[in-house]
């Protein structure tokens, strides 16, 4: 079967892969779509931590059962699925305690171990979601908005709260969503006006804030001089990540949905006066898939806008470094199969 390897910083490859054979408890599914995200950048360029080359990319996946055995779940064979690309132990302190998102010996798809970025994979059954009824571009971006998803319901948001996220990417975009289906007011903040315009139409936010212009008195303007009550930053990166302190209310929480290898320092005597809560978000649990799930199947998500670019397959490498660009202004990007 074809595959496509990342062999080491800046060098993809297409390469012939030998099918997996079925093991009793998984599915061989037939992958259609796999999405693009910023580990997948970050892996490419050099900038992704937990990562060793050479490795296959690729968990955000929409697939086809082939093969599968007796299940509790009952899938299958033509089930189209989503994958839940975190393979954790089950018995560590995290997973015993539901925590499963955050295992202490995880195992992520196309980051610890050889990802989606091929004809087929074999995956615990225990890791699929059934999608029938949705799209297969639906399916492929469950994973990503449910990261969106459980960063939101981490952060014990309340109807009705002030909300502001930082990063306008497509994780930033699922907090956004997520936090207005949530009865929150959402400001974000971002550089570049075009990502800014895009939130206003699909996550319908409140307010926008060009952080290359006096953020800080933007925000004091639409909040007659108060702080959100919740700070998201969805950037990945660490200047924002450190700034990010100053925009919570006292009594506040901040949580780092955007992760970056760098180590991250604040004032010890700021973030005390106002007694922070600080937070760091992780990958997802099946309940925050269970959920985006629903509410795709309730029409509460546009999918369709959010996916801005597509390509075979076979024309991924050649257009992979384009997507870096900023002038292709992409959102979300999808491989066919």
């Amino acid at each position: 079967m074809k595959g496509i390897v990342c062999e080491q910083i800046d060098q993809f490859q297409y390469i012939e892969m030998l099918e997996p054979t079925y093991v009793k408890g998984e599915a061989i599914v037939r992958i259609k779509r796999i999405g693009i995200c910023g580990t997948d950048l970050h892996a490419y360029k050099g900038n992704q931590p937990f990562f060793t080359y050479p490795r296959v990319l690729g968990h955000e996946l929409a697939g086809i059962i082939e093969q599968v055995g007796e299940n509790e779940a009952g899938l299958q064979v033509g089930d189209q699925v989503s994958i839940i690309p975190y393979m954790h132990c089950g018995s560590c302190i995290a997973c015993l305690r539901g925590k499963t998102n955050c295992c202490t010996d995880m195992k992520v798809l196309g980051v610890h171990v050889d990802g989606g970025m091929r004809e087929l994979i074999s995956v615990p059954t225990s890791h699929l979601i059934l999608t029938n009824g949705l799209t297969l571009d639906q399916t492929a971006v469950l994973e990503p908005l449910s990261i969106g998803a459980h960063a939101v319901r981490r952060s014990g948001l309340q109807k009705g709260e002030t909300v502001l996220v930082i990063g306008a990417g497509p994780i930033g975009l699922g907090v956004m969503a997520f936090a207005k289906q949530s009865g929150a007011k959402v400001i974000v903040m971002d550089m570049k006006d075009e990502r800014l315009d895009f939130c206003r139409q699909w996550a319908n936010v409140d307010h926008t804030i060009n952080a290359l212009h006096g953020p800080k008195e933007q925000l004091a303007a639409i909040q007659d001089g108060e702080l959100p009550t919740v700070v998201f930053d969805a950037t990945g990166n660490a200047r924002s990540m450190m700034d990010a302190f100053q925009y919570a209310a006292h009594g506040g929480v901040l949580v780092y949905v955007g992760l970056v290898k760098a180590d991250i320092s604040f004032h010890d005597p700021e973030f005390h006066k106002r007694e922070l809560t600080l937070m760091a978000s992780r990958n997802a649990t099946r309940e925050d898939f269970d959920n985006v799930l629903m509410l795709m199947k309730n029409s509460k998500i546009d999918v369709e806008q959010y996916v801005t670019h597509r390509v075979p397959f076979e024309m991924m490498i050649s257009e992979f470094d384009r997507w870096l660009m900023p002038e292709s202004k992409v959102i979300k990007a999808l491989v066919e199969l």
